[in-house]
């Protein structure tokens, strides 16, 4: 049974996440394979964030657990509860999408109030929900407004509020920041982590933008050909990436020439450990982070300053190398005065695991 809490906005009963459960869900679409034997467990109050190319199946599962595909085969559980049959309308899941879906004729208020109306719930009771659930995303001062009076940032709030007025076990988010620019998306990014923590609801979030699903989630789902290459929290998919397949997709890896050998690699003379056990010997390319690569000014050196990047406290630096190999180094921005490009450089490797492109 599902218990509720009071919530520190308004006071207001909502309740605890639940447990969801995707297990072995297939789908297929004519000859391509969206999800293939998926299976994925997200804790009650939990947010996990799908991460992947186009096509890996990351929306599909998402609509399947709400209701809007139908799955060939598999199972979806909610609460304990099997909902695979169950339709949309009946599975109590709020959902967010990238267009933000508001109707053009209705105030904020009234589009937060239209699930509640939908529920056939008393007047009194939907104004006042509505006024919590705009409080709750920061907009409540534009509660009489109509959409085209809004931002873009504005609507996905109201959007977002929307899905929460009705009480949600589950919410859905299907990339929901896409169509904004990058700093509303940052901040609106931000307040729905402090939302869906301050509610406690079982989130699902689905993105193309691997920093989104590392700052927002509290594990990353990185999938691949309908099935999960890897499920865990940020810091573990960043640092310690299961296959060469996250390595490269997650975050920005060099790609250099190396020599395997009795299971360790050879990369620029330094002699790195694998991620990934590997037998026998010979050329390989490894994936090095740009964090793992340090840049020292060397009149001996090899390496020849191609350009910098300012990013704020750190820097990326392009060094070029014999033989047409490009090295970029993230530094410590203080240090581009001894950086300008045309700079001899030397460059050295942390010792630290590395992947092997495939």
């Amino acid at each position: 049974m599902t218990d509720t809490v009071a919530s520190p906005v308004g006071q207001q009963e909502v309740r605890r996440g639940v447990t969801v459960r995707l297990e072995g869900l297939t789908r297929r679409f004519g000859n391509v394979q969206a999800l293939d034997g998926l299976d994925l467990e997200v804790a009650p109050g939990e947010l996990v964030a799908l991460l992947g190319p186009s096509g890996c199946g990351k929306t599909t599962a998402l609509r399947v657990l709400g209701g809007l595909e139908d799955a060939d085969a598999g199972r979806v559980l909610v609460d304990g509860k099997d909902l695979t049959a169950v339709p949309a309308s009946r599975r109590d899941m709020g959902m967010v999408f990238q267009a933000y879906s508001l109707f053009p004729h209705l105030t904020a208020a009234q589009n937060v109030e239209f699930g509640l109306r939908l529920r056939a719930r008393p007047a009194a009771e939907r104004r006042a929900r509505a006024a919590e659930m705009l409080e709750l995303v920061g907009i409540s001062s534009h509660a009489d407004r109509y959409p085209h009076q809004l931002s873009g940032g504005q609507q996905q709030r109201v959007a977002l509020a929307r899905a929460l007025a009705i009480r949600p076990r589950v919410l859905l988010l299907d990339e929901p920041l896409s169509a904004l620019d990058a700093k509303v998306r940052v901040q609106l990014r931000d307040e729905i982590r402090r939302i869906q923590l301050e509610v406690g609801i079982t989130t699902l979030f689905v993105t193309h933008d691997q920093e989104e699903a590392l700052a927002i989630a509290d594990r990353v789902g990185v999938m691949r050909g309908g099935q999960l290459e890897q499920l865990g929290p940020p810091a573990e998919i960043y640092r310690r990436p299961a296959t060469s397949f996250v390595a490269d997709f997650v975050g920005l890896s060099n790609r250099l020439p190396g020599q395997l050998r009795d299971g360790a690699v050879e990369v620029l003379g330094a002699r790195l450990p694998l991620i990934d056990a590997a037998d026998g010997a010979g050329s390989v390319t490894a994936l090095v982070r740009p964090e793992s690569v340090d840049v020292v000014a060397d009149p001996d050196g090899a390496g020849r300053v191609l350009a910098a990047s300012f990013l704020g406290p750190t820097s990326r630096v392009t060094v070029a190398l014999p033989d047409d190999v490009l090295v970029v180094a993230q530094v410590a921005s203080g240090r581009l005065a001894d950086l300008p490009p045309g700079t001899a450089v030397r460059i050295e490797l942390a010792t630290v695991p590395v992947a092997l492109a495939h």
